[in-house]
C-alpha cells in the first residue's frame, strides 16, 4: 500500500496565505481520512484503484462543510476583522467544496459525485434537525455529542459498500469510535472561551445541569470568560469530556487487538498514533490529566 499523504495532497487546495492570515480554519479531517484510505486500500481490488482520490475529495468536502460550520462563531476570534473573517469562510468553504466536483470529473468517476452530492444533502437534513432541537432548548451534552458523531462520520459511510465485506462491521466501529475522539477533541478546544463554546457541548451539559439563574446567564448568553470558567469547572465539563476521550481511545484498542489480518492492524495501529500524536500536539491528548 502506498504511504498515507492526503494531507499532504490537499495543502495546494487548502494552503493561501489570505486565508490563514486574516480566519481561522477548522481541523483538517486527517483521522477520518486515514481510516477510510486504509480500508478503501483492503476494500477494493483491481488495476484502477480510487483509494487516494476519493479520501482526498471526501477529506475537502468535509473541510469545507465544517468551514461553512465555524462561520457562526467567527465573532469569537481573537483580532482581526470579524467580517472579512466570515466572508472569508463563506468563500473558503465553497472553494474546498467545489474542488471535489472537479476531481472526479477530471477522473470520470461521474457516479461517485452523485452519491457523495446524495451523502452532503441527507448530511444537511441532518443538520437541520439538530438546529431545530437546539432552537428548543430542550437538549442534553449527550445528545449533542452523539449527533455530531454522526454528523461527523456521515460522508465517510458513504463508502461503506465498497468496503470487503468481512471488514463493513469494523469499517463502521471504528470510524464512529474515531469520529467520537475527534468529535471530542474539538469540543474540549473549543470550550475554552464562552464565545466559541455556545451551543457546544459543555454550553449543553451545563445548561442541562445547572442552576435557574446560571441557566438564565447562558441563555442570555452573557457570560465573562472568568464566570464561564467557573460554570465548566462546577460541572466537571472538561473531565468529562476527557473520560469520553480515554475510553473511545481504550475501545479502539480494543478492537485492533481482535484483529487477525497483521497488515490491517499494523495500519491502523499507525493511524491511532498519529491521532494520539495529534492531540499531544495539540495539549488534548488521551493520556492528559
Amino acid at each position: 500500500m502506498k504511504p498515507y499523504r492526503i494531507p499532504q495532497l490537499a495543502k495546494p487546495y487548502t494552503d493561501y496565505d489570505m486565508i490563514q492570515r486574516h480566519t481561522e480554519l477548522p481541523p483538517f479531517p486527517d483521522v477520518r481520512g486515514h481510516l477510510l484510505y486504509i480500508f478503501l486500500n483492503h476494500g477494493t481490488t483491481g488495476p484502477q484503484r480510487n483509494d487516494e482520490l476519493y479520501t482526498l475529495v471526501t477529506t475537502l468536502i468535509q473541510l469545507g462543510l465544517d468551514t461553512h460550520e465555524a462561520i457562526d462563531r467567527s465573532n469569537g476570534e481573537p483580532g482581526g476583522d470579524p467580517m472579512r473573517s466570515r466572508q472569508l469562510k463563506v468563500l473558503a468553504g465553497d472553494y474546498f467544496s467545489s474542488w471535489f466536483y472537479q476531481l472526479l470529473a477530471r477522473h470520470e468517476q461521474i457516479e461517485m459525485v452523485g452519491i457523495l452530492s446524495a451523502a452532503i444533502a441527507e448530511l444537511n437534513v441532518m443538520k437541520a434537525n439538530l438546529y431545530s432541537k437546539m432552537k428548543g432548548m430542550l437538549f442534553s451534552g449527550e445528545q449533542y455529542l452523539r449527533h455530531m458523531v454522526q454528523l461527523n462520520m456521515r460522508l465517510f459511510l458513504s463508502f461503506t459498500p465498497m468496503i470487503e465485506d468481512s471488514l463493513k462491521e469494523l469499517w463502521q466501529n471504528l470510524l464512529r469510535e474515531f469520529c467520537q475522539c475527534e468529535t471530542v477533541a474539538v469540543e474540549l478546544r473549543r470550550g475554552g472561551e464562552p464565545s466559541s463554546a455556545f451551543d457546544g457541548y459543555s454550553y449543553w451539559h451545563i445548561l442541562e445541569a445547572a442552576a435557574e439563574d446560571e441557566k438564565q446567564l447562558l441563555r442570555d448568553r452573557s457570560l465573562d470568560l472568568k464566570d464561564w470558567k467557573k460554570l465548566k469547572m462546577k460541572y466537571k465539563c472538561d473531565s468529562l469530556l476527557r473520560d469520553k476521550l480515554h475510553k473511545s481511545v481504550d475501545t479502539i484498542q480494543g478492537m485492533l487487538q481482535g484483529i487477525k489480518d497483521e497488515s490491517l492492524i499494523n495500519e491502523l495501529n499507525a493511524a491511532l498514533d498519529r491521532f494520539l500524536l495529534q492531540m499531544k500536539i495539540s495539549g488534548q491528548a488521551a493520556g492528559e490529566g
